[in-house]
């Protein structure tokens, strides 16, 4: 047990040093929200990789695959279609468009982007980026109570609060800086842990065990692509559901700012390698993890729920502790801690600029000197953080079945259906304008809980929509919804220059 805290001691410190050195750069807001636009592309691709995966990555997506076992590789490929999109289509372009509007922030390109003469546009993406952010973060800090107490015995509430105050120190001292040097450093962590995890407990089988035949004695449909069943209809909206989670990497604020704070776009051509790579061998190993988890820790009549936990998210850390050395149990911690903290602390740096600098700044205190604006954002990251915290408490108490997987997906797919679409467009439709931004923005915010509560619980065909996940809907409405506003917009506007012609 002493290993464990010393171990975790000397990862905190690490953590407390970056923020201290961090601290040393900022000089002004585009420093603490943007790192100055000067990061080069390994920090960058691993900071842009660790805050996308997250706790989702070493708890829930480990947990799907003891679940469900090789289809949740469609998760996989639905991640990989997404940072490929990414990084090779969109990074380059929203870089060189950021850096012509000198923006800051995703409102900033957004107002920017559009020649906004009102302050309609920030507000509204400020507004659903800071509420959905709550959601994830509040998602984070309940995936860090359960891994202090799965690893460590902690009582949740007590970890969850823990490692809440741990991030805070960091942020405060050192912003988006001190944000994107420790994910390089977590994200390290957390690529060694999980490619060796899955190597070691292939080792740990008796090489006379048949894996396959043990695995599908475990459940016959373990190792079948489609699922339980086969090839059907519904096995087909479970699996676009798992692929559609890769749309939140086509322009998320928390990553898409990432490709603000990079140098150059000679940079971005380097690191997209990096950022596909790590995606693959991470999201690989997970699943991996989660079925050689499954056949090491679960046996054929036992309920894999009631050994693993809720949606088998604790498959991980039982793994680690049944087949590792007692020595390298705290380095798992670590990397189970990175994957979260690495994610609560790039969505409270992004919310918090969204509110300090999108409502307060730009909206109602133009004139506020960089360190008032300094001193409001570290205000306004506190109230947050503390807000999410408060969040994750009463779900804790109110929804003891939760899983982590879902919990995060519902938060990442409100960020995603609100912003990626409108990205998407602005990016690379000439034609979408402010009115259809906005119109897609609120029609992305509104469908993530009208799917997640409203279709999923409708007779005969709310069991194709729970299947299919609240994100790909509320994705393809919003773009639809958005072409639509635009196109019609547009021709008004031309009927009123018109009238106005006619009249002279």
């Amino acid at each position: 047990m002493n290993t464990k805290y010393i171990i975790l001691f000397v990862y905190f410190s690490i953590l407390f040093l970056i923020g201290y050195f961090a601290s040393k750069k900022i000089k002004s807001t585009k420093d603490y929200y943007v790192g100055g636009k000067q990061l080069n592309f390994w920090v960058v691709a691993f900071s842009a990789r660790a805050t996308g995966e997250s706790a989702w990555l070493l708890l829930g997506l480990t947990g799907l695959g003891a679940m469900v076992g090789v289809s949740a590789f469609w998760v996989v490929l639905g991640e990989v279609i997404g940072v490929t999109v990414a990084w090779f289509f969109m990074a380059e372009k929203f870089k060189k468009l950021t850096d012509k509007y000198n923006s800051i922030t995703i409102p900033d390109y957004l107002v920017s982007r559009f020649k906004s003469k009102t302050n309609t546009l920030r507000i509204v993406a400020a507004t659903a980026l800071s509420l959905f952010v709550v959601i994830y973060v509040s998602a984070q800090i309940d995936a860090t109570g359960s891994a202090f107490e799965s690893f460590l015995g902690w009582n949740y509430f007590t970890g969850a609060i823990v490692g809440f105050f741990i991030v805070l120190t960091y942020i405060f001292s050192g912003g988006f800086v001190a944000v994107a040097w420790s994910d390089l450093f977590q994200g390290l962590i957390m690529l060694i842990g999980l490619v060796a995890l899955p190597i070691v407990a292939y080792y740990a089988i008796s090489p006379e065990v048949s894996i396959s035949q043990e695995l599908v004695k475990l459940d016959p449909s373990f190792l079948n692509i489609w699922g339980e069943g086969g090839f059907n209809t519904l096995n087909v909206f479970t699996i676009l559901g798992f692929m559609c989670i890769g749309l939140g990497f086509m322009g998320s604020p928390q990553l898409f700012v990432r490709f603000m704070s990079i140098k150059s776009t000679n940079e971005i051509k380097k690191g997209r390698w990096v950022a596909i790579v790590f995606t693959i061998l991470t999201d690989v190993c997970a699943v991996l993890v989660g079925i050689f988890g499954r056949y090491l820790l679960t046996s054929i009549d036992a309920n894999p729920e009631t050994i693993l936990g809720n949606g088998a998210q604790n498959v991980l850390p039982l793994l680690v502790e049944e087949i590792m050395p007692l020595t390298l149990i705290g380095i798992y911690i670590a990397a189970v801690l990175s994957a979260i903290m690495s994610t609560i602390d790039s969505l409270l740096v992004v919310a918090s600029s969204a509110i300090s600098r999108d409502f307060y700044q730009q909206i109602y205190k133009p004139n506020k000197s960089e360190k008032e604006l300094a001193k409001i954002s570290k205000i306004i990251t506190l109230s947050l953080a503390i807000f999410a915290l408060l969040v994750a408490m009463i779900v804790a108490v109110t929804s003891p079945n939760r899983t982590i997987f879902w919990f995060v997906i519902f938060g990442w797919s409100g960020i995603a259906a609100t912003f990626c679409p409108t990205i998407i467009l602005s990016l690379f439709w000439g034609k979408f304008n402010e009115k259809g931004a906005i119109a897609s923005m609120i029609t992305g915010f509104l469908s993530v809980p009208l799917f997640k509560f409203g279709f999923a619980s409708l007779d005969s065909i709310g069991i194709y929509f729970e299947k299919l996940g609240e994100l790909g809907p509320s994705f393809v409405l919003a773009i639809i919804v958005g072409v639509i506003v635009s196109k019609l917009s547009s021709k008004s506007l031309t009927i009123s220059e018109l009238n106005i012609e006619d009249a002279d």
